[in-house]
């Protein structure tokens, strides 16, 4: 059975000294229908100011929109501050001016996601993200002060009934448990939890009530199908694509989702989950 209903990458970057276009037109010619366009910051000079920040989110609006009207994808858009950006920005300004550094740290933080939800509040962007903790060992301070800046934007977005996709460490045990009890604590719809470049183990007594986003790697695909059907909300496919030109085809290519897609009812997996990932997820959690 050939699959002809919309296909939507979870996780998608572009960049304008990429592939930019080409990328979401290889995407289309392999089927693609939709994007979540998520905002990649420039890790090398990313944002010190509140008017930096609502600069570079800009631009990732106006990509978005020409993939629209030039390429015909629907494109959903995620904004919010890196936390690889906010970790390496923190160190550095901690080192250099000790407690001072650290309250420069956190307003830079909160500027980033007032910028964010001004966007989401104009009807530009439909979600906060990616938003987390570092993926990499790092201080005490860093680790606490990371965790105390995702319970804060938890709490917003339980405010606002917003999304958040997640950037977290990668495959401990307890990271699913320790996520959700932080976001129910601070009055969070789980389901509107995304936990980005999630392992392929889907099943709801493993993710506690997140929405789980695979990347969607040829080694994932065994686990997504030994567990989806203990999936109670379902799972998204994405790539992180990251259409830098130092790294072509990172981490996954353009076209992977779409091909995904085909394997995954190529090996029996019911088409209506595959509609359940590709349009009736993205609807409940980012809205239509």
């Amino acid at each position: 059975m050939v699959y002809d209903g919309p296909i939507l990458d979870n996780h998608f970057h572009l960049n304008r000294r990429g592939l930019f276009l080409d990328a979401a037109r290889q995407f289309q010619r392999a089927g693609g229908t939709d994007v979540v366009l998520v905002h990649c910051p420039d890790f090398s000079a990313p944002p010190e100011t509140l008017e930096g920040h609502q600069a570079a989110y800009r631009d990732t609006v106006a990509m978005a929109q020409s993939v629209r009207e030039d390429v015909g994808l629907g494109v959903r858009v995620v904004l919010g501050p890196h936390p690889a950006a906010f970790a390496h920005q923190f160190e550095r300004w901690v080192g250099a001016e000790g407690e001072s550094g650290k309250e420069r740290a956190v307003e830079n933080y909160r500027h980033s996601i007032e910028a964010a939800l001004a966007f989401v509040h104009e009807g530009q962007a439909h979600a906060i993200g990616e938003v987390g903790r570092p993926h990499w060992p790092v201080s005490d301070e860093v680790w606490n002060l990371s965790n105390e800046l995702l319970d804060e934007t938890m709490h917003l977005a339980a405010q606002e009934g917003l999304p958040l996709q997640l950037h977290v460490e990668g495959e401990s045990d307890d990271t699913y448990s320790d996520l959700a009890a932080r976001a129910l604590r601070q009055g969070m719809d789980l389901r509107k939890l995304v936990r980005h470049y999630s392992p392929p183990d889907v099943r709801s007594s493993n993710t506690h009530g997140l929405t789980p986003s695979v990347l969607c790697g040829k080694g994932a695909l065994d686990r997504l199908l030994e567990t989806h059907g203990e999936a109670k909300n379902g799972f998204f496919l994405e790539t992180d694509y990251m259409d830098d030109p130092r790294r072509p085809g990172a981490v996954l290519g353009p076209k992977t989702v779409p091909k995904r897609t085909q394997q995954l009812l190529d090996a029996g997996i019911d088409e209506a989950v595959m509609w359940n990932t590709h349009k009736e997820l993205p609807d409940l959690v980012y809205g239509e």
